[in-house]
């Protein structure tokens, strides 16, 4: 008898411990209308999940409670903790600054007289939100026109899924933001230009009857010579709330865009804290980016939220580098969290009191996402005699940062289009690979062409897969086998609107020949438009991929080689399903 109940008790023990649970529930806008493709990612397992057509979805759990991160673009994200036995209603709300918005396009194909849109027909039953640029005749349409940004969220994003095993939400994949993260190809404009345009044409590697046109808009630096030496110390929150999608991979992006801007003379310091709170990187000079770009990107989230602790870390590594009469300030970048040691805010106040007697200035960057602690922050800032913000994109994040190193304006250019005009007789047919319209924007017939702003030292790169014209194998260096005319529209900060034009030159050389950044670039939008599941790339295998990305990336170089480990997991998690 004993030895039956010992069995009993065992086989209750085992069939606990494998208890198997289930999330169901619906996901709905405020007006009771189901949202579908919503990204779902369940706290425990970090696993990504959508919500389908009826905006229903059902989830397998191991524990009887759990978190359920819900997010959705246009719509404010949520933290929803749950119970597996309770049916979940879940109401997603606009956010506020997009409501009532006036559609606008990333990218538009016009017709010789430039009255109407080149608009593809797209299917109401189509999947996908964000709709692939179509090819286009160059007869019937010379012309398209896209506007330049220095958005990187994408690529984080990216990141975030592979590293969990998670297939990339087609809609997640932005290749212009891909491109974007590299900074690739950077050339300053010379003579106290705003603006420098470079092109190059070389071959395409995954349609051999096909080239690439590749354009490089660069933007200067801007002048920081009169700005004080800066001693800054990042201080990252690294805890597991920061593992979601524009979180910590948006902190991230944003250090990476300042590091590119710091000059030598300046000093920079990390204390991340995620469990335990470390100096991460002791001061470096802004010299030495390779270093601070690979101490950033190797940071990983885990842990709880040990925050006053950190700030007080984060005091003392300021001070041991303390530059007299220099920028000495410490820049927070969190959720807002904080969940271990002091929390409450009189005495995270009084912390903060004490520590600005010092000099050092401390400023917080607020990336929360539907549960952050706006008014501690804030708080926080004020009594650190320094800046509050809250963003949720990476060209946000960057105007905040780059005010931190200087008093001049971030901002090179606002209101910055492009338009190129191919040569018909050189180009039959082309398509702008990126800058892909949401479907919606494509169908509103009142939608116009969105402008953006390009911040300091960024390069903004644009890829175009063209057809040569009839009984052209290539375009050879010539002003008459000129592909294409390119203008380029902005406005400076004195409201005065400037125009630069540049002809692009039939420079053709192939691609094994091409620049190294130039080829590399050729294997992100390749990977890219892999993702998406382009059509334009239906035969391309994750093995040729792999092989482009071999052949182009540079191992010194840490976002190229951690590029190269990206495209290798990905085959592996896209090969299993």
């Amino acid at each position: 008898m004993k030895a039956f109940n010992t069995c009993l008790l065992t086989l209750f023990i085992v069939c606990n411990c494998s208890a198997q649970y289930y999330i169901r529930g619906v996901v709905k806008d405020e007006q009771n209308q189901p949202l579908q493709n919503v990204n779902l990612i369940l706290l425990s397992d970090k696993m990504l999940y959508h919500s389908g057509v009826s905006g229903e979805f059902g989830i397998n759990a191991t524990t009887v409670t759990d978190s359920l991160s819900v997010d959705l673009d246009g719509y404010q994200p949520q933290i929803i903790p749950l119970k597996t036995a309770d049916y979940q209603t879940i109401t997603l709300k606009v956010i506020p600054s997009k409501a009532d918005k006036k559609q606008t396009l990333i990218s538009v194909t016009t017709d010789p007289a430039q009255i109407s849109k080149h608009t593809p027909h797209i299917d109401d039953d189509s999947y996908f939100s964000i709709i692939e640029n179509t090819t286009a005749n160059t007869v019937k349409f010379p012309n398209t026109g896209f506007a330049l940004n220095v958005n990187k969220e994408s690529y984080s994003s990216i990141h975030h899924y592979i590293n969990t095993q998670s297939n990339v939400p087609p809609d997640a994949v932005r290749i212009e933001e891909l491109l974007n993260y590299f900074n690739l190809n950077y050339q300053a404009p010379e003579n106290g230009d705003v603006f420098k345009v470079t092109s190059q044409l070389s071959d395409c590697p995954w349609d051999p009857t096909h080239q690439l046109l590749y354009l490089n808009v660069n933007a200067k630096i801007i002048n920081l010579d009169q700005a004080p030496p800066a001693n800054l110390v990042f201080l990252i929150d690294a805890s597991a709330s920061m593992d979601l999608p524009n979180r910590l991979s948006l902190v991230k992006a944003a250090f990476l865009s300042l590091v590119k801007n710091v000059r030598p003379v300046d000093m920079i310091s990390i204390v991340t804290y995620g469990g335990t709170v470390k100096e991460w990187l002791k001061p470096t000079s802004g010299s030495e980016k390779q270093k601070l770009i690979q101490s950033i990107e190797q940071i990983t989230p885990d842990g709880e939220t040990p925050g006053a602790d950190a700030i007080k870390l984060g005091y003392q590594v300021a001070i041991k580098s303390l530059i007299k009469n220099g920028n000495n300030r410490i820049i927070l970048a969190t959720d807002g969290d904080f969940n271990v040691g002091i929390t409450s805010e009189k005495a995270l106040e009084e912390l903060i009191t004490q520590q600005s007697q010092t000099g050092i200035i401390l400023s917080c960057l607020d990336v929360g996402s539907g549960s952050f602690k706006d008014s501690t922050l804030r708080l926080l800032a004020k009594k650190g005699n320094g800046n509050y913000a809250y963003v949720d994109n990476i060209a946000a994040a960057e105007k905040v940062l780059m005010n931190e190193m200087a008093t001049t304006n971030y901002t090179v250019a606002k209101d910055v289009l492009l338009n190129v005009h191919f040569n018909g007789d050189v180009v039959k047919e082309y398509r702008l690979i990126g800058f892909d319209n949401k479907k919606t924007d494509i169908k509103d017939s009142t939608a116009t062409l969105q402008s953006e702003e390009i911040g300091s030292g960024n390069s903004v790169m644009a890829i175009f897969e063209i057809t040569p014209a009839s009984g052209r194998r290539s375009l050879s260096d010539s002003l008459h086998n000129m592909p294409a005319k390119v203008s380029l529209t902005y406005t400076l900060a004195d409201n005065k609107h400037q125009l630069l034009e540049y002809n692009c030159p039939g420079n053709y050389v192939s691609f094994n020949a091409m620049n190294k950044d130039l080829q590399f670039a050729t294997a992100v939008v390749l990977f890219g438009m892999k993702l998406r599941g382009s059509q334009f790339v239906a035969n391309t295998d994750w093995k040729t991929i792999e092989s482009v990305t071999k052949f182009s990336y540079e191992p010194t170089n840490y976002l190229q080689n951690d590029f190269m480990k990206l495209v290798s997991d990905a085959k592996k998690v896209y090969s299993k399903k």
